[in-house]
């Protein structure tokens, strides 16, 4: 086994140690501190970097996030802060985490800081900057420490060139640490859907990967322990949530590609950090570009009136960029996620249809008395003979639209083809059904098992693939795993 002599810090940690020395986290009277938010806005993995002009005060031409004096509560100056500097109206909804706030003191201004970091998630990257910054960019945020990449590194590495030369602001890493995905936030995330999931696993890995690769500077190189231990991390996040076969699969597919490139020349070496962070940014890329594109794929076979359940992002765009004349969105117990489906289709400009919402339990009555013409329902993985793993409901669903005629769409990047026969379903809390005092059981699984036979077709990023062909790329999947027995 590798020993690497070095402080680890991982992605639970809420701290790097290339900004210890800014951080005061152990601090206890903040009084006479300035207290100001900062704000990551996220859209396709990246992050929204503005340089600060000659109009601010302090740290005039160096890098950070959409920041502001919290003169109130820093929730609420949040969203008036990103409408100023960036144009963007965004709701309390579009938080996706708010992290324990940065202390740190700055000698240079003799003023002390408290940082209240959030991130926010937007939809698309047009912004109108404010007189406070004179340039933006949106970058991965491993670009925070590409000043501290070794310089043959940066020049690999995509887009981080550039970053090599800039400054950011006091610890801005350590602020985006504390609102970036973990292992922990994507286990215990119960809101969002599978796809969405798999993209921050992948943030994850590239985060990590790109803190390896900036301790380079002050230690040695290490590939091999740079390769356990993002090995280590990988499977970790393929435990986190074993039902979501996406996951697995984009998981697999940048430490399986970065092992084979690594290996593939003269003088092969371990998939070290370098390795890892550019194939994790490219794949990225990669999975955003196909769930998108099977989101538009479906929309052009969306018409009339249908009926969808659950949360799942996929679906949600395909429905947005479609003309249905109806929707029905069912609330999925015991989260509720349909209400916010629903809410969000009835805040979309482009979508003009009626919007009901119905509750689990009357989805067949709406199949029985409804001119529905097509159930639309994502997947958290499609099994190699066809039969679709997805929340609670859906089963109920596809059988009774079954017997009333209606044929079933289910829409996914073809990541999300497992590559097991067998199905891990997962189980919600026994309190989000029943928490009274009654010696009565619970049984709340997460996800059921849609029967091939009542899936009229599969909707991914290349087309409708039919149930006997999932096989086939499930097979082509499966090779991306080697790397775990290296």
């Amino acid at each position: 086994m590798a020993v690497r002599n070095r402080r680890r810090v991982g992605p639970e940690s809420d701290s790097s140690p290339l900004d210890v020395a800014h951080s005061m986290t152990d601090r206890s009277d903040a009084s006479d501190s300035d207290h100001v938010v900062t704000a990551f806005l996220r859209y396709r993995g990246e992050v929204l970097l503005l340089r600060r002009s000659d109009a601010v005060g302090t740290y005039r031409g160096q890098w950070g996030g959409v920041s502001g004096f919290a003169e109130g509560q820093p929730d609420d100056q949040l969203l008036v802060e990103i409408r100023e500097e960036t144009g963007l109206e965004v709701s309390p909804a579009d938080v996706v985490r708010s992290g324990r706030p940065v202390e740190l003191d700055d000698p240079d201004l003799e003023r002390s800081w408290v940082v209240h970091p959030y991130l926010v998630d937007v939809d698309t990257r047009e912004i109108e900057v404010s007189e406070e910054h004179d340039a933006f960019e949106w970058v991965s945020p491993t670009a925070i420490l590409a000043s501290r990449f070794p310089a043959d590194v940066a020049t690999d590495v995509p887009d981080h060139e550039a970053w090599a030369d800039r400054e950011t602001v006091p610890a801005l890493w350590t602020a985006y640490e504390r609102v970036a995905p973990t292992v922990r936030s994507i286990t215990a995330d119960d809101t969002h859907g599978a796809a969405w999931l798999s993209i921050r696993a992948l943030e994850v890995l590239r985060d990590r990967a790109g803190l390896l690769v900036s301790e380079r500077a002050e230690y040695r190189a290490d590939p091999a322990g740079e390769r356990e231990e993002l090995a280590a991390l990988a499977g970790r996040l393929l435990e986190a949530r074993p039902a979501m076969a996406v996951l697995r699969n984009r998981v697999n597919r940048v430490m399986g590609r970065a092992e084979s490139e690594a290996g593939s020349g003269e003088g092969a070496a371990d998939a070290d950090a370098p390795a890892v962070l550019t194939v994790a940014l490219e794949t990225i890329d990669r999975a955003v570009d196909a769930d998108e594109q099977a989101a538009t794929t479906a929309s052009d076979r969306i018409d009339g009136t249908v009926l969808t359940l659950s949360r799942s992002g996929t679906v949600l765009a395909a429905l947005e960029r479609a003309a249905p004349s109806r929707i029905y969105v069912a609330e999925s117990r015991p989260a509720r996620e349909g209400i916010d489906v629903a809410e969000r289709l009835a805040s979309v400009s482009t979508v003009d249809a009626p919007i009901t919402v119905c509750t689990d339990a009357a989805i067949a009555h709406v199949l029985g008395r409804e001119a529905v013409s097509r159930v639309v329902v994502g997947a958290d993985a499609i099994q190699p003979d066809g039969s679709v793993v997805n929340k609670t409901g859906t089963r109920a669903a596809a059988i009774a639209a079954d017997s009333a005629g209606v044929p079933v769409t289910v829409v996914a990047a073809s990541d999300k083809i497992s590559t097991r026969e067998g199905v891990n379903l997962e189980s919600g809390s026994r309190e989000a059904v029943y928490d009274g005092e009654a010696a009565v059981d619970v049984v709340n699984p997460t996800f059921d098992v849609t029967p091939a036979d009542c899936v009229a077709e599969i909707v991914t990023e290349d087309g409708v693939i039919e149930p006997s062909d999932v096989a086939t790329v499930a097979e082509k999947l499966r090779a991306l795993e080697g790397w775990r027995d290296q």
